[in-house]
């Protein structure tokens, strides 16, 4: 069966983007450039929702970064109900139908594992069914306040984080990955007591 890797670039205050701050939130380094090139490097199918599908196929095409050889190279399947073919990447393959339901089968039918960069609602929703195995947080050094936007888990499902890898790249992006479980609520008369219990 196949694992499902969700791979998130955050600010500390949890948005994906922000008005005004360069790429990287200007905090891109060798390190994690490298660690971006040996992600990528792997053999895996990505995956993506269509606004950043038509994002990365934009970037690959007017940035020059290390890693996007791989990009172009790597299998990539977009689920769409408004982009139609010819996508306009190489190897990209258009899927007109549920992605719950198709992640959930194609997890049953490879062993290849499948990756997603970005892509909230996608994500949100893939992760509410319980079909991500792992979360990559790569967390820059920067809280994006109110220019911040694209909140990457607020109004999203409650999940519990086991952290099983933690490293920081150039000396201050800390990249976290963590398996999700689904958040149960806490019984009552569990936890710290207040004051007058």
């Amino acid at each position: 069966m196949a694992t499902f890797t969700i791979d998130f670039f955050s600010s500390l205050d949890g948005n994906g983007s922000a008005t005004g701050w360069p790429g990287y939130w200007g905090k891109e380094g060798p390190e994690l450039l490298e660690d971006r090139v040996h992600t990528f490097a792997q053999d895996q199918v990505l995956v993506f929702g269509a606004t950043t599908f038509r994002e990365f196929r934009k970037f690959v095409v007017e940035y020059d970064e290390p890693y996007y050889d791989s990009l172009n190279t790597l299998p990539k399947l977009v689920f769409s109900s408004t982009l139609e073919e010819p996508l306009g990447w190489q190897n990209s393959t258009l899927v007109n139908e549920d992605a719950v339901t198709a992640v959930e089968r194609l997890k049953r039918e490879t062993d290849v594992p499948m990756r997603s960069h970005g892509s909230i609602s996608l994500n949100r929703a893939l992760l509410a069914a319980g079909l991500v195995d792992r979360l990559e947080i790569m967390v820059f050094p920067a809280i994006t306040g109110r220019a911040g936007y694209a909140a990457l888990f607020r109004d999203g499902p409650e999940f519990d984080l086991e952290l099983v890898e933690s490293t920081v790249l150039d000396g201050r992006t800390q990249k976290l990955v963590y398996i999700p479980h689904v958040h149960k609520s806490v019984p009552e008369g569990v936890g710290p007591k207040r004051r007058g219990e």
